[in-house]
């Protein structure tokens, strides 16, 4: 399946909002999206609670459908944990913030990514993550989408979270939806 998403392209548009405060930064990544993949990008922010790998953050999705992601990532007080292990690639544009991980293949080694820079999770790589207070960005998930989910709500079913697990389902339904239907015309 031909992708509709160009990670250049999205790192050109994280880049125009590194340095804006928060509203700012978010809505001006997402009209620049917005711009670039016309009807592709929603414009409602909605935030929800993101409970995975023991991190616990908050995201706005932009765009789901069967074969990538886009959404809005962050926390005001920051956090740790397992990025987990996926059959996609995941990609992430700093907006504010700073993130460091490490990997197996490095383990001794701390990569640091700061606004305006790129961190790349290839398909099969697992990283440990922290990110500070103040940190956002914006990811992007290119693959078979299904299989991240088990993953992505695992912090809310272990909890029994069921407001966050509706939340997520709803959302990415919906966006999937559209997209399909969309494609469809």
């Amino acid at each position: 399946m031909r992708q509709l998403f160009d990670p250049a392209r999205l790192h050109a548009a994280a880049q125009t909002a590194v340095g804006l405060p928060h509203q700012a930064m978010v809505r001006t990544v997402a009209s620049e999206l917005d711009r670039q993949y016309p009807g592709h990008i929603e414009q409602t922010e909605d935030w929800v609670m993101s409970l995975a790998g023991g991190a616990t953050g908050i995201m706005t999705v932009l765009h789901c459908s069967l074969s990538e992601y886009l959404l809005i990532f962050g926390t005001p007080v920051g956090t740790e944990g397992f990025s987990g292990r996926y059959h996609i690639d995941i990609y992430d544009f700093l907006l504010a913030g700073e993130m460091w991980t490490y990997t197996e293949e490095a383990c001794a080694e701390r990569i640091i990514t700061r606004p305006g820079e790129m961190a790349f999770l290839r398909r099969g790589q697992t990283k440990g993550f922290r990110v500070a207070e103040g940190s956002w960005m914006l990811e992007y998930g290119r693959g078979p989408i299904m299989t991240c989910l088990p993953m992505a709500v695992s912090g809310a079913v272990a909890s029994l979270d069921g407001r966050t697990l509706w939340r997520t389902f709803s959302i990415s339904t919906r966006l999937t939806c559209k997209t399909l239907l969309r494609r469809r015309a």
